[in-house]
């Protein structure tokens, strides 16, 4: 029998999307779930967005450029440049989610077996594109204790080699929740620079700062230009996942040559998405506004909430809408699978996504879970009090 590639037998499984048979299971019981598990905003996707491909008049669905449409592109630029950031068009590579753009940089910076010093935990799909890459991730431990601060700029510089080509950070956090200040960033730049590296930023939760905290990109920082990557992306901002369009800005125009090469060998991203991002981009402030509101308030309620169930320890989000808990139980992938399995309240469960998969070090975050305050404040309500009623029954 043909064997499949080490690669692939290495490649992790994603801890927000495994145990989706468990919660298939249970809802073909009748059973109703709760999804906690994954970042899909119930917020409503922006009118003119829908609109711009429902009434298009295209007759042959050609494929675009492959960095993306000029109008788009620009579309985009003005964006920054609203935002303060002076990017142009030809800075910006369109591509297929954010998830492509940070496939690109990866390929772009590194060669096999280079290294990417990340803090964690992060994003978990990082772990999988630096293996499709063949790239090693460096872990950076940072706390739930510290809210998940950035660690010492010190623990970063010891883990530079010459292997090193980049540091990345997700900013506001995914699945921390947690907003770099000024400061922070500005510590990130000065130690690039001075080692000669890439800083790639994942900012798609840009727009998503909360308490009065002001979104720090790494594009602002003066002196960075040749170093600073951006992932960015129109899904969560507009609520518009399933369009998959990101992109990847950067002044470095080697970089930027670079990845375009990668970015042929794709071809294009999707048109009707990129039709749908650009009519988006017109979408007001007010809209922001509303949705911030919303998500404060959902965020002081899963905190006020959690906070009431013994044991459990919270790090208060700053930014997008994740949070990190800590429960009284040695492992949480099996609490979530149990969950989806064998506990119930008035016939609804909840599924959440076990924190160990975000991070690189083994061991790390076995008793912690992700949550994505994407509902509505009472679904939140309701599954705060299963996990509750859940904890109490848990025999581990």
């Amino acid at each position: 029998m043909p064997s499949v590639s080490n690669k692939g037998l290495s490649m992790p499984q994603s801890p927000i999307r495994k145990l989706v048979p468990f919660a298939e299971n249970a809802k073909k019981k009748g059973v109703k779930v709760i999804h906690l598990n994954i970042g899909q905003p119930d917020i409503k996707t922006p009118q003119q967005a829908l609109d711009a491909v429902k009434n298009n008049n295209i007759n042959v669905l050609e494929y675009s450029r492959t960095e993306g449409s000029e109008e788009f592109r620009n579309k985009i630029a003005g964006y920054y440049i609203k935002n303060n950031i002076n990017v142009s068009a030809s800075e910006i590579i369109v591509t297929t989610g954010g998830s492509e753009a940070l496939a690109f940089a990866m390929n772009t910076i590194a060669d096999s077996n280079d290294e990417i010093i990340i803090p964690e935990p992060f994003y978990a799909n990082y772990n999988g594109f630096a293996t499709a890459c063949g790239v090693k991730v460096v872990p950076v431990v940072s706390k739930l204790e510290d809210n998940f601060a950035l660690p010492p700029i010190e623990d970063f510089e010891k883990l530079i080699t010459p292997r090193t080509k980049a540091i990345l950070i997700c900013n506001p956090g995914n699945p921390t929740g947690y907003l770099y200040s000024k400061e922070e960033i500005q510590k990130l730049a000065a130690l690039v620079k001075k080692h000669n590296i890439f800083l790639v930023a994942d900012e798609v939760y840009r727009e998503f700062t909360y308490d009065n905290k002001v979104h720090a990109s790494i594009l602002k920082e003066e002196g960075l230009d040749e170093h600073a990557i951006i992932i960015d992306s129109v899904s969560k901002r507009y609520s518009m996942c399933g369009a998959r369009i990101g992109y990847l800005v950067s002044k470095n125009k080697e970089f930027i040559a670079t990845a375009l090469k990668f970015a042929q060998a794709r071809l294009s991203p999707p048109t009707y998405a990129q039709i749908a991002s650009e009519a988006a981009l017109d979408t007001p402030d007010s809209y922001f506004a509303e949705v911030k509101t919303e998500y404060v308030a959902r965020r002081n309620l899963l905190i006020a909430e959690l906070g009431k169930i013994k044991g459990i320890k919270i790090a208060r989000p700053q930014g997008a809408f994740y949070c990190i808990a800590e429960l009284p139980i040695e492992d949480a992938d099996h609490f979530a699978q149990w969950l989806l399995e064998d506990f119930r309240v008035d016939n609804e469960t909840v599924m959440v996504a076990p924190a160990a998969g975000f991070y690189a070090t083994e061991g790390l975050g076995k008793n912690q879970i992700r949550i994505a305050y994407v509902l509505d404040q009472a679904s939140l309500k309701r599954a705060v009090r299963i996990i509750g009623e859940a904890l109490k029954s848990y025999k581990g």
